[in-house]
């Protein structure tokens, strides 16, 4: 039998619960390369080069600016924070597509020498500007 040729609601349904699982997974839910203790998910980043900066913009809607950690170690740009689950703990969930704990980040940077110049954390966005030395 062919289940693809199945036209029930059903087997639509359940192709595009498992389409937008795999597009989570790769946007958000790869687990970190650090040390870290348990899982951890990669926040969507980018990075713009000009002659003399970086500019970095990681997306963290919901992140308070106490619960970041943004520094450079070697040829790597590290942001490393915790986004909580806003939920109560008595609440049924019932769909969970934002992910919540620890996140950590990674960026290689290009050959040099860089140092944060500016940070800034509005509308959900972190902004960098790494000065090249």
């Amino acid at each position: 039998m062919n289940y693809r040729k199945s036209p029930g609601v059903t087997w639509t349904q359940a192709m595009n619960m498992l389409e937008q699982a795999d597009r989570l997974h790769r946007q958000f839910f790869q687990l970190g390369r650090g040390a870290a203790r348990g899982p951890t998910w990669e926040p969507p980043a980018d990075v713009f080069e000009t002659p003399s900066h970086l500019s970095v913009l990681v997306a963290l809607p919901g992140v308070a600016s106490d619960r970041l950690k943004v520094l450079i170690d070697g040829g790597v740009l590290l942001v490393v924070g915790e986004r909580p689950m806003p939920a109560p703990a008595s609440a049924h969930i019932r769909r969970i597509e934002i992910p919540y704990g620890r996140f950590e980040r990674r960026i290689e940077l290009p050959p040099g020498q860089f140092e944060i110049q500016e940070s800034s954390l509005a509308n959900g966005c972190l902004v960098l500007s790494l000065r090249k030395l």
